[in-house]
């Protein structure tokens, strides 16, 4: 009886010393953290003399940092650079804080990152293209900044992703092709932004495709008839963009809207459909 009551006090202290061991480098991370987005002010606030492994939010494994969820807790100020040094992290969520500044440039060293959302915050500048490196992301939520600039060319390279979702940002240009690729994503919201240029006949691609929408942007030309390819689409919004052309009736059935349209003059019409894809008509409301 003597042993096995030693036994397993000698269990208890192994199992928190792994917990409590995490490694100085992962610990001062955290403190950076901590301090750059003003912990005193947190909902939720860490006691730094405390161990690491009862920090609110803060997941260890091995006596690494796996998982950083702090969302809806009150966080201003910035993301520190040094954020990039948790090799191990696998899930960074800030959601509905009050982080401003840019998104570190360096964040693709996060190379074991599954879940990124920094969504509801006040975040400006480029979606770095280091992104693009994070070839473990499963899903990428930015929605509701003030991100700016283009979309990373080479974002194609997340074969794994499955939510895309930055609507509601300042992003410009083009859809980069290498998106078309991505046969993975189930949800891509890149509503109300400013993306210009044609919707590719490459959409055809992504077959997994199930929440899309566009809604509120400048994309122009023919809506492609492709997008009818996509057997597992239940939800779709183009409205509210320049485009023109026919369309058949099962697309615009699908669109939430009805392809209502903002024509040259700036007026919202409709791609009124009739019939079949030869019987589409244009009307202003």
């Amino acid at each position: 009886m003597k042993n096995s009551t030693i036994l397993c006090f000698a269990f208890l202290f192994f199992s928190f010393s792994m917990f409590a061991n995490i490694s100085s480098s992962d610990k001062e991370v955290l403190v950076k953290l901590y301090k750059a987005t003003n912990g005193n002010e947190w909902i939720n606030k860490w006691d730094l003399s405390s161990s690491v492994a009862t920090w609110y939010g803060v997941k260890l494994q091995n006596g690494k940092v796996v998982s950083i969820n702090l969302s809806n807790n009150n966080l201003t100020g910035e993301i520190p650079g040094e954020i990039v040094k948790l090799k191990s992290l696998q899930e960074l969520n800030l959601y509905k804080n009050n982080i401003s500044g840019a998104i570190p440039s360096d964040i693709g060293n996060l190379s074991e990152l599954r879940i990124l959302n920094l969504s509801f915050n006040k975040l400006s500048g480029n979606i770095p293209n280091s992104v693009c490196k994070m070839l473990n992301l499963k899903s990428i939520e930015l929605y509701m900044n003030a991100l700016s600039g283009k979309l990373p060319t080479q974002i194609g390279a997340l074969n794994q992703l499955e939510v895309l979702s930055l609507f509601n940002n300042e992003i410009v240009g083009e859809i980069p092709n290498s998106l078309y690729n991505i046969k993975t994503v189930k949800t891509l919201l890149l509503n109300s932004n400013k993306l210009v240029g044609r919707l590719s006949r490459d959409i055809a691609n992504m077959t997994s495709l199930e929440n899309f929408s566009l809604f509120d942007n400048n994309m122009i030309g023919q809506v492609p008839f492709e997008l009818e390819k996509l057997g597992n689409l239940k939800e779709m919004n183009i409205s509210y963009n320049k485009f023109n052309g026919l369309v058949s009736r099962d697309l615009a059935v699908l669109d939430v809207m009805n392809m209502k349209m903002i024509n040259e003059e700036g007026f919202a019409v409709s791609l009124n459909v009739l019939g079949g894809r030869n019987s589409a008509i244009v009307f202003e409301d």
